[in-house]
């Protein structure tokens, strides 16, 4: 039976996330952890639930096992439908032999999931960003505008320009160009991934870009060029917000920083981050434990400076652990010195090696990785064989 519903939001959580390998050699990118409980799809599917879009569908390619098994082992989306939310997961092999080639494509060969719901709009996320949002201002705002597409925008640092689509908007935040991760960029206001289209519209210009051999099929490369061409009314909703997309090694250790220092505090509507601090659980003795955040299952015996400690984490006695995030289950044995590194889930840090990043190079050491016991210099641990 069709139902028919205000707004759908489709996430796009099938990204590799090749410049965060390590880390995403076992898990989709939006599986990858993020502070002491969380993991970066996270983030989207809260914002929906507390923007009052309880309709999601979550379209998975690359391991798209990490993203249903965390999915169905997390007791708030376990028990969605009991909440009147449903999340419906979408893998390209149900549509598609080849898999999806592009966001844009994604979306098109799940036309028939968004037509069962008949939304009168659609939101488009992306997985793997890091912010906390209150969707409905600005669907009111994509609404009244009668918009058939509006994009959330943010200014980025100008150095960082060119890895986004950047645009340029009128006094009325209509946009008058966009360029998809230009060489060159002449703006620094940068689309967030956030998308909201009136389905008729975007169903459209889905079925005609399906047609084109030319096409890469992708929403900032080929849909929004094409309704800017067609000279569509296309909003800009600016976003005040903390908002990182976590897309390399140094932003994903940015951002959980980031959390340390308060810069995230300001945008904690949900209730999802917590202040940094000595965290309960099992603290034994010895343990110096100074802004931090360290969950409360862990075995720890070690000072803690600056430093996100995971699930299920064992730390020695003895052990220094700075600027630092250590992922869910790793092992670090006693009188091991970390600093400004990410040590992956499960890996197993021996006594007494020595892992340090620098300024410009953080340490890493992958998941399931275990470090040579001889290990005592301040290269990558990523190196280590």
């Amino acid at each position: 039976m069709t139902s028919s519903i205000s707004c759908l939001a489709m996430l796009l959580a099938g990204g590799e996330g090749r410049r965060l390998a390590p880390f995403t050699s076992e898990f989709a990118k939006p599986a990858v952890p993020f502070g002491d409980r969380h993991r970066l799809i996270d983030f989207p599917l809260q914002n929906c639930f507390q923007s009052g879009i309880d309709t999601i569908g979550v379209l998975t390619q690359y391991r798209a096992d990490s993203i249903h098994a965390y999915v169905a082992g997390h007791d708030e989306y376990r028990h969605a439908v009991s909440r009147s939310r449903d999340i419906t997961m979408l893998p390209a092999w149900q549509t598609s032999p080849d898999g999806y080639c592009g966001t844009a494509d994604a979306i098109y060969r799940n036309i028939a999931y968004v037509d069962h719901h008949a939304p009168e709009h659609v939101l488009i996320l992306s997985g793997d960003h890091i912010y906390q949002m209150n969707y409905q201002p600005m669907l009111e705002a994509h609404i009244q505008s009668g918009a058939s597409a509006t994009i959330a925008v943010k200014p980025v640092a100008w150095r960082e320009a060119s890895r986004f689509g950047i645009l340029h908007t009128d006094q009325r935040h209509r946009i008058v160009s966009f360029e998809e991760k230009p060489a060159h960029p002449q703006s620094n206001l940068a689309s967030m991934g956030i998308y909201l289209f009136r389905w008729a519209d975007l169903k459209r210009y889905l079925l005609a870009d399906a047609a084109r051999a030319d096409s890469s099929h992708d929403f900032g490369k080929d849909i929004i060029p094409a309704l800017l061409a067609a000279k569509e009314n296309l909003n800009a909703y600016p976003f005040e917000g903390y908002w990182r997309d976590v897309g390399t090694i140094d932003s994903l250790w940015n951002a959980n920083m980031d959390l340390l220092n308060g810069a995230m505090k300001q945008d904690n509507e949900w209730g999802m981050l917590r202040d940094c601090g000595e965290e309960g659980g099992i603290l034994q003795r010895g343990a110096a434990i100074s802004q931090s955040l360290v969950h409360g299952d862990c075995q720890v015996e070690a000072a803690i400076d600056r430093s996100i400690i995971g699930a299920s984490v064992s730390i020695g006695q003895g052990s220094e652990i700075s600027e630092s995030i250590i992922m869910p289950g790793a092992t670090i044995g006693r009188h091991v010195k970390i600093h400004r590194a990410i040590i992956g889930e499960n890996a197993v840090i021996p006594d007494r090696c020595t892992i340090s990043g620098t300024l410009d190079d953080i340490a890493v050491v992958g998941p399931n990785e275990r470090i040579s016991a001889s290990r005592r210099d301040n290269k990558p641990a990523s190196a280590a064989s």
